[in-house]
């Protein structure tokens, strides 16, 4: 093992980093979406100083780039590996308090703070595998945080043990914290000249040995209607509630198949994530997603086609259909790249692991960081119960991840 012995630092990071309040928001315009997010960056950069990382610093859109210097004179593909810093608005993440459970012995584990929230391996069938591991979990009044902070204090201990130990043979390596990843903006002001990068790796994914080279393909989409206001007592004829058409056409939508709810696998779906509305105005936003990116525009064309319907039952009401794209699936990039996936289950291997390669169900930041040309798989952290007051880490899991990673640079060195 090229880390036997090795004091890791990644648990005791992590515990620190989780009590910083780091959540982003969607409503906000600006960047980074909360200046909150800002705290534990300024933190990541004094601590990366210290380790003897000089260049480590904090841009005004809230990215932190570093550098681990090469230890080889010959030319190797610069690495970057990635992490985001904030934690979702689903559930608080205000005065969280991290619990260290050593050496889980596979009972129920209830949260002190409210012991309604009872973490249980027939919840989290996961858990039968990581008996005997120290796990991290909140006290039940929060979410934890671990994504995507155990990704950024294995980055943290990655670096320390690298500058630590100049023998281990690697190229440059950039590290890229960011903001916003929550919310889909993560990587959308990172200066690509200024990372430098060839190839990436970013760190957000669970369980022990996946290796993610898929992900979801995603639209957002704004419906907006428009009715017809007139006094409540004079209404007859004349009021057209734009409530009552925006109830009417999310009342359209299947009730059993297309949405997240009654799919997985590759199935895709259209889920409505807000309503809005008064008399005149109401609006419903969706998040659009499947595998094949050409499935999107078939969906949003379906979904054309309920507002049509909805309309025709509400005469007079108006509408407006408004579709963003959020990021496409990486696979399309990684398969023109097959050595990024080939060496990190090559690292995989040597730290005495097999990689399962996973499709993701969802997003990461290499999803938009591989189309603007740094092609990035995602690796595990041991994050599980994300977005929730459920949510657990398995210590020995970001040490695993560690390990991994100084293979990796190895492994990319050697080729």
């Amino acid at each position: 093992m090229a880390i036997q012995g090795y004091p890791h630092s990644a648990a005791t990071r992590f515990m620190k980093y989780v009590t910083i309040d780091t959540q982003s928001d969607p409503t906000s315009p600006s960047q980074p979406s909360t200046g909150k997010q800002k705290n534990l960056s300024q933190l990541l950069v004094q601590e990366l100083h210290q380790i003897g990382i000089t260049d480590a610093a904090l841009d005004e859109h809230g990215y932190v780039y570093a550098t681990v210097p090469a230890t080889v004179p010959e030319p190797v593909p610069v690495l970057c590996f990635c992490a985001h810093v904030d934690t979702a608005p689903d559930c608080s993440g205000t005065n969280v308090k991290p619990l260290l459970h050593h050496q889980y012995d596979g009972k129920d584990i209830i949260l002190p703070d409210d012991p309604t929230i009872i973490l249980s391996a027939s919840q989290h069938p996961y858990l039968k595998e990581r008996i005997g591991d120290d796990l991290i979990t909140a006290s039940g009044l929060t979410l934890l945080g671990a994504d995507d902070k155990a990704g950024v204090a294995i980055i943290m201990d990655l670096a320390a043990y690298l500058m630590a130990h100049p023998e281990i043979k690697h190229g440059k390596i950039r590290i890229l914290f960011t903001p916003d990843e929550e919310i889909g903006r993560g990587v959308q002001a990172v200066d690509m000249n200024r990372l430098g990068a060839d190839f990436g790796y970013t760190l957000d994914g669970g369980e022990r040995g996946h290796l993610e080279g898929e992900s979801f393909s995603a639209d957002a989409v704004v419906v907006s209607f428009q009715g017809v206001s007139a006094h409540p007592g004079y209404a007859k004829d004349k009021l057209v509630n734009a409530i009552k058409v925006a109830a009417h056409f999310v009342d359209l939508l299947p009730k059993d198949s297309w949405a997240p709810e009654r799919t997985e696998g590759r199935e895709g779906f259209v889920h409505p994530t807000s309503i809005q509305g008064s008399l005149e105005n109401a609006t419903v936003e969706f998040i659009i997603r499947d595998f094949d990116t050409a499935m999107l525009a078939q969906y949003e064309d379906r979904l054309r086609g309920l507002v049509d319907e909805a309309l025709q039952a509400f005469p007079g009401a108006q509408a407006k259909f408004e579709v963003k794209e959020q990021y496409r699936n990486m696979r399309e990039v990684l398969d023109k790249h097959p050595q990024v996936m080939k060496h990190a289950e090559e690292a995989y291997r040597r730290a005495g692991i097999e990689a399962q390669r996973i499709s993701i169900r969802g997003g990461t930041d290499g999803s938009r960081l591989s189309f603007m040309g740094l092609p990035c798989p995602n690796l595990f952290t041991g994050e599980m119960g994300i977005h929730s007051r459920q949510e657990y880490v398995s210590v020995q899991d970001m040490e695993k991840a560690v390990e991994i990673l100084v293979q990796l640079a190895q492994v990319w060195a050697g080729h």
